[in-house]
């Protein structure tokens, strides 16, 4: 078997790799004028085989050769250029067109890190295309090259949502690590993370799971009337995917109720400290009031001061100061659990 080694550039066409399935066997790679001159055979001559052609729509030379050289419906162009929406397959007169999104190669838990790939398919035809390096179509092309065995276009696109879910357990699971050390530091009055890391944690996964879930309506229409030449086992297989997709949205839920649950118990634990400091600074500001009052009043510049003369006046003043001090400072504490 020919393995394609993965690239993340393209050729000058925009494509980035192609694959010729034969039934029975592994996908054979193909370049730019094998793919060109499979696409020109007639319906006989490709009986029995479909083609794979995944590009790099970064290159400006890939949608013009689509345009030229394919049959794909105008559905598929007209969501190359609607920016990012939610998963969706969608049913179109002769083909399926589906919208994936996806993460990319050195994913940080920034929300600028999901990307789309759009693809069109039909009984021996999947288009596939994307502006950057993802991870579940990588991870395709790696079953492909390892001899993975494929029947349909339909098989391909049910293992890329799959791959899918993989990818998204990976991230629920790193991000419920990155939880629990926060809630163990928080349970041990160690916790050095800000409420803003939680919420930003919070803002990818909620992205994620808003971009990543397959629209249920359009998914529904598809599994309840697919196309005639997609095959009943094939469907069967999208629906599993679906289901197990659908755990993994809900494990991501789970996690985001998760952390607003911490960041209230952050937040009130910030609100004791606040309130503590304050009590403080109150008390200080308490106790400084006999010492205050008093010396303001023998510090005035007019005749009549008491003990002015007095031989013990200085500490006269000090026990009369004291004696304030102690009685306002339990009048504060008595009352403070």
């Amino acid at each position: 078997m020919q393995i394609d080694h993965l690239s993340y550039g393209s050729d000058l066409s925009g494509l980035i790799c192609g694959y010729v399935f034969v039934q029975g066997q592994a996908g054979q790679v193909i370049h730019t004028p094998e793919a060109l001159a499979w696409l020109k055979k007639s319906p006989a001559e490709q009986a029995n085989a479909f083609v794979w052609l995944h590009f790099n729509l970064s290159n400006a030379a890939a949608e013009k050769w689509l345009h030229e050289h394919t049959q794909l419906p105008e559905e598929f162009y007209e969501t190359l250029h609607e920016g990012s929406r939610s998963t969706r397959i969608e049913r179109t007169d002769t083909s399926l067109v589906a919208v994936v999104n996806d993460v990319l190669h050195d994913f940080a838990f920034e929300a600028s890190d999901i990307a789309t790939l759009w693809l069109s398919l039909t009984n021996n035809v999947l288009i596939s295309a994307r502006r950057k390096p993802l991870q579940s179509v990588d991870r395709l092309r790696n079953a492909v090259n390892n001899g993975e065995l494929f029947h349909s276009p339909t098989e391909l696109l049910t293992h890329l949502l799959r791959d899918q879910a993989d990818v998204l357990t990976g991230i629920v699971r790193n991000a419920i690590k990155k939880v629990d050390d926060i809630e163990d530091n928080l349970l041990a009055d160690r916790l050095n993370h800000k409420r803003v890391n939680l919420g930003e944690l919070r803002r990818v996964l909620v992205r994620l799971q808003r971009l990543l879930a397959p629209e249920p309506a359009a998914l529904f229409r598809l599994l309840q009337k697919p196309p005639a030449w997609v095959a009943e086992s094939d469907v069967q297989e999208l629906r599993q995917s679906t289901e197990e997709f659908a755990v993994v949205l809900s494990d991501m839920a789970s996690l985001q109720e998760r952390i607003k649950l911490l960041q209230e118990e952050i937040a009130a634990s910030v609100n004791e400290q606040n309130n503590r400091s304050l009590f403080v600074l109150t008390i200080v500001t308490v106790l400084a009031l006999p010492i205050n009052i008093i010396a303001g009043l023998l510090g005035m510049n007019v005749g009549g001061i008491p003990l002015a003369q007095h031989e013990d006046g200085f500490w006269i003043v000090v026990a009369i100061v004291a004696s304030f001090t102690v009685i306002a400072g339990w009048l504060a504490f008595r009352n403070r659990d």
